[in-house]
């Protein structure tokens, strides 16, 4: 019985959060965001960035595909003005199937490249940055996070 009442409050909490809400990150989760563009030159081309409750860390080894990931602490004034990214991220998102949304970078247009980490299971996904291939709930997230991007790129250089 008593587990039957656990569970019935577990769903009551579950079901009464607010999907639009974005993320928490806590010190077990994280929030990995960058950009990539395959026809391109120089020190933009991929940059990738990622978010914990501590604070925001550049990834230096600029792999395209993302697989390869090593991070170092940025200044903590930068984390002041990007940790309200995750308030944006698509709750929707972490319920999709798929990992990839459009064709990111098919037609040199680029593509985003986000990770997030819910205690340590690790979702993935590329997306288009075109948004015409991508569904409409991904688009504000989108802007946020090339706005972040160039925020960080802006104060680093």
């Amino acid at each position: 019985m008593k587990s039957v009442a656990m569970l019935i409050s577990g769903l009551a909490i579950l079901l009464s959060c607010n999907k639009d809400e974005g993320l928490e990150i806590n010190e077990q989760d994280f929030l990995i965001f960058g950009h990539f563009y395959g026809e391109c030159i120089g020190e933009g081309c991929v940059e990738i960035f990622k978010l914990t409750d501590k604070g925001v860390f550049e990834d230096t080894v600029d792999d395209y595909s993302g697989e390869n990931l090593e991070f170092v602490p940025l200044e903590s004034g930068l984390f002041d003005e990007v940790r309200d990214l995750q308030d944006y991220f698509p709750v929707q998102l972490l319920s999709e199937r798929k990992e990839v949304f459009g064709c990111p970078d098919c037609a040199d247009g680029g593509g985003l490249h986000i990770q997030y980490s819910n205690y340590g299971i690790v979702s993935r996904w590329r997306i288009d940055q075109m948004k015409d291939n991508v569904p409409t709930y991904l688009h504000d997230f989108m802007d946020k996070v090339n706005e972040k991007i160039a925020l960080i790129h802006e104060r680093t250089e």
